[in-house]
């Protein structure tokens, strides 16, 4: 088992970029850099043949893994203090390209994706950081990281030197960098080393592309062992024993190496950026990241957490800060569901069709669809709706991406997913409407089938084997104005058999300060949760997540609105627990 998992260490093995000009700072065991005197920074982070050493000295990188973009800002601060609590040294984060830049020329660097805010917080709490760039950084997102416009181009190929590729990277460095180098150990910020891309080894296409991507071309090599590790959709949730973990973490520390513990903070993969598994058959992720990490997706210490704060102790002779007192976990009272709104009803608010509906000949792929300033949808659902006149043999072949909910005249015959291709359908009289509400349930975020995640309709749709035709598409997107704009639409009293699919919409009252809390959905079958218009993510009756994390800062204290949207059957109450349900675990193998 141990000698297993450290192989498993060395096989994650990364590109790191020590920095060109980096740092001179004795910074022995522990220390604060608050309490460091800065000198002369000429000397950083450097490898020998053995060990890396800062300042000409020996350095051991005790580090760890947290996603800014997985962590609600205002819980950056106590999540990092909980790290340097535990004994570790250094910061590794990591860069999605896709959230920091949704299209091309708009970038975002505020608020929630305040990378340089973030960065410095770690400084001031003492912390190191080793920034990882990308472009593609895996992480489990959806594309691995990468912007979904780049699908946009059908002679795109992903981490490699095609033109529309590098020359879309280098648009983006050249928004990030600057905002990094001012961070780097000759500027007397705290970034040590930049790691570019990740687990090429499992991709490997194209020889040229690690050396147009690693420039200033000063690799050393730094490694991250699994603490835990993703869950997908109609699995079990997997853990990782906490005494194998201290023991193999033991073992390496003896042996003088440096480590990174990937993840020590997961967090929540929050809205529609998780992303899916292509081997064996594809899967899609939950939105729970929490990783069986020391740190749990709510930020709670676990035994991990303790087993590892005695070992890294046996390390250092000057101790750490105290542990930080842990966030009130609430289980409120049941949200009643009092109005209901059908998919059909909300049309008029997905973006365009109010003025100019798409119509199309043929079946658009949601990068393709001319929306978001031409960029595409990129997550959530899409509708297309064509006339038929008979019924008969419904075939799909292997063109929808990923689910498809199919209709006519806005009653549900069948699903398509990727092991179910063909669905009958009933005869009728005159024209009808065939509709097929496709999901998107997240792009593969690893191996060599980047460059084929294109989602929603990717080809034709056959009825007795002649191709359909002339559609109209709806993009449901999903996003907060779009959500924003449902509080305004004109909602109904639930009946008692409502049609699906549906939104339905309730309130959860606060009255005290917020505290976290989980989400819960017995009797539902498959959809998405809105709390004040910000998307939780997925919920889905096959588990194994049966709950998911609210923090206490999305919400208000007083009335707090609850949008759900269903698939297919609701049980119209939504439940609130004090802890966390992820499903039946089982160990990693």
């Amino acid at each position: 088992m141990v000698d297993f998992r450290i192989r498993n260490v060395h096989r994650r093995k990364c590109a790191l970029i020590c920095l060109s000009v980096a740092v001179l700072i004795t910074y022995r065991n522990f220390g604060n850099l608050r309490g460091v005197q800065k000198i002369s920074r000429k000397v950083g982070l450097s490898a020998n043949s053995s060990q890396f050493t800062l300042n000409g000295e020996p350095f051991r990188i005790l580090g760890g893994s947290i996603h800014y973009f997985r962590v609600p800002r205002a819980y950056w601060r106590d999540r990092l203090m909980k790290m340097k609590a535990c004994g570790i040294n250094t910061l590794t984060t990591s860069v999605p390209w896709s959230l920091h830049q949704p299209q091309r020329g708009v970038f975002n660097f505020h608020m929630q994706l305040d990378l340089e805010v973030y960065i410095n917080l770690a400084a001031e709490l003492g912390l190191w950081v080793i920034l990882r760039l990308g472009p593609y950084i895996s992480s489990e997102l959806d594309l691995g990281g990468l912007p979904s416009w780049l699908l946009q181009d059908d002679d795109m190929k992903l981490r490699t030197t095609y033109h529309g590729f590098t020359e879309a990277v280098e648009v983006f460095w050249n928004k990030l960098i600057p905002k990094v180098v001012p961070l780097q150990f000759r500027k007397g910020g705290p970034i040590i080393a930049v790691q570019v891309e990740n687990d090429y080894g499992s991709f490997a296409m194209d020889d040229a592309y690690m050396p147009f991507i690693k420039e200033p071309n000063r690799p050393t090599m730094v490694m991250d062992y699994w603490t835990g590790w993703y869950d997908v959709w109609g699995d079990l949730h997997h853990v990782l024993p906490p005494e194998d973990m201290v023991s193999t973490i033991r073992q390496m520390l003896r042996r003088g190496m440096s480590i990174n513990l990937y993840m020590f903070h997961g967090g929540s993969s929050f809205g529609f950026i998780s992303g899916g598994l292509a081997e064996p058959s594809y899967k899609a992720l939950v939105p729970s990241y929490d990783y069986d990490a020391p740190l749990s997706e709510a930020g709670e210490y676990t035994q991990k957490y303790h087993l590892l704060r005695d070992l890294f102790s046996q390390f250092n002779s000057e101790g750490f800060p105290d542990m930080p007192l842990l966030q009130n976990k609430e289980a409120y009272e049941p949200a009643i569901m009092y109005q209901h709104l059908s998919l059909w009803d909300a049309l008029s608010l997905t973006e365009g069709v109010s003025l100019n509906p798409l119509k199309s000949r043929m079946p658009v792929n949601m990068e393709k669809l001319p929306l978001n300033n031409k960029n595409g949808q990129s997550h959530g659902y899409t509708l297309y709706e064509t006339t038929i006149t008979s019924g008969g043999l419904l075939t799909s072949g292997d063109n929808v991406k990923d689910r498809a909910l199919v209709f006519v005249n806005k009653n549900y015959i069948g699903l398509f997913k990727r092991q179910n291709w063909e669905l009958p359908v009933p005869d009728g009289k005159g024209q009808r409407t065939l509709s097929l509400l496709v999901e998107n349930c997240g792009r593969v975020n690893q191996g060599r089938h980047l460059d084929k995640q294109r989602k929603g309709l990717v080809g034709d749709i056959l009825l007795n084997n002649i191709p359909l035709r002339e559609f109209t598409i709806y993009s449901l997107e999903m996003k907060p104005n779009f959500i924003y704009d449902l509080y305004q639409a004109p909602w109904k009293t639930l009946p008692e058999n409502p049609r699906y699919p549906s939104f339905f919409m309730g309130q959860l009252f606060v009255y005290s300060y917020p505290s976290d809390t989980f989400v819960k959905l017995p009797g539902w079958d498959k959809g998405v949760v809105f709390i004040n218009g910000v998307n939780l993510g997925r919920y889905w009756s096959i588990g194994p997540q049966q709950t998911l994390y609210l923090p206490g800062p999305l919400l208000n204290r007083g009335i707090n609105q609850i949008i759900v949207f269903e698939e297919q059957e609701g049980d119209f109450k939504v439940n609130f627990d004090d802890t966390a349900d992820l499903g039946l675990a089982v160990d990693i193998q």
